[in-house]
């Protein structure tokens, strides 16, 4: 019964894409009604309704929509990262935080900060600029015999990569007392004190990887059965490839910039996505769209509540709910390739 309700699922992705919209609004309503102030969701609820007190407005209007807004477009962009990263190396531990994508957005930051560059617009640049470098990193490391065809050693060498910038970030904070405070604040990686105009200001390069996505999505679905039988369909797996590389990097450095790195997102959503649709790639991605915020913008509330006043990294809670999920496929008796 329960497999004939999976293949029924993964032959109309509508089904489950259907209820985690609606799953999805939900959260991000939550998120606008709590959080570890004291305006409370009664509070909250008049100011929707277009009344409320000022102190209710402020928060709402000023606080928590904005972050709400931006942990859906961080959750997007990261489950839609973690799934092309998957598909093209065609490994399922393949994550940008885990393979070193967002310790060069982080790092790339970082120097910018220390730099004094103040302006989101800036910090965009440097943030894709860096997650570039480490998609490169990551696409040769997978092509290099005896890596690219066992996905622990992909994350081992990922995780060298992720270590030597996270290394070479610490030490940044040696140099500049001002800079070192910003970049503390930054590279934890929280959606709290962002504002809208952090949200703009990445717009337009998730645009124009959204424009890339839709058009290799056909293509890296075939190039998932092989580079032959891509090449015979007609598509160009050098060129696949390479998109793939731009679209990441818009996308990591995208969310890095405005939210600092935060792990296990572009493992867990893909994971699960997979769960639901099966291995299609165009499927995946679908799904993708609501399973990322629905995870970022969960884990955002319970960040707000657990420790009431304060707030806890978002970093830490992703964490805690992507490391079983990286155990459990580690511990697998066979690692799929994908």
């Amino acid at each position: 019964m329960r497999q004939a309700l999976f293949a029924a699922q993964a032959q109309h992705p509508a089904i489950p894409w259907l209820g985690l919209v609606l799953l999805m609004s939900s959260v991000m309503l939550l998120s606008v009604l709590v959080g570890a102030g004291e305006v409370g969701a009664l509070r909250a609820l008049a100011v929707l309704a277009g009344d409320g007190d000022p102190e209710a407005r402020f928060v709402v209007g000023s606080l928590r929509l904005p972050r709400t807004l931006i942990g859906v477009v961080v959750g997007l962009a990261l489950g839609c990262a973690g799934a092309l990263l998957q598909a093209v190396t065609r490994n399922p531990l393949a994550e940008p935080g885990l393979l070193g994508v967002s310790a060069g957005s982080a790092f790339a930051v970082a120097v910018a900060l220390l730099l004094g560059a103040s302006a989101t617009t800036l910090r965009v640049s440097a943030a894709q600029l860096g997650a570039l470098a480490g998609c490169l990193c990551v696409l040769s490391v997978a092509r290099l015999r005896g890596v690219g065809g066992d996905p622990v050693r992909l994350v081992l060498a990922g995780a060298a990569f992720s270590g030597l910038l996270a290394s070479l970030t610490a030490l940044l904070l040696l140099f500049d007392q001002r800079a070192a405070d910003e970049i503390r604040f930054w590279v934890i990686g929280s959606l709290s004190g962002r504002r809208l105009d952090d949200l703009l200001a990445v717009l337009p390069s998730l645009a124009v990887a959204s424009l890339i996505v839709l058009s290799i999505a056909r293509p890296l679905a075939a190039l998932s059965l092989g580079e032959r039988v891509a090449a015979g369909l007609g598509h160009r797996p050098g060129r696949v490839r390479l998109l793939v590389i731009v679209a990441v990097a818009l996308l990591v450095g995208a969310a890095t910039a405005i939210a600092g790195p935060i792990a296990f997102v572009g493992l867990v959503v893909p994971f699960a996505a997979r769960a639901l649709a099966g291995p299609d790639i165009r499927r995946v991605l679908w799904l993708c769209l609501p399973l990322g915020p629905l995870m970022v913008v969960s884990a955002d509330i319970l960040s707000r509540l657990l420790v009431a006043p304060s707030e806890m990294p978002l970093g830490v809670l992703t964490a805690l709910c992507g490391a079983p999920v990286l155990v459990a496929v580690v511990r697998a008796r066979r690692l799929p390739t994908l």
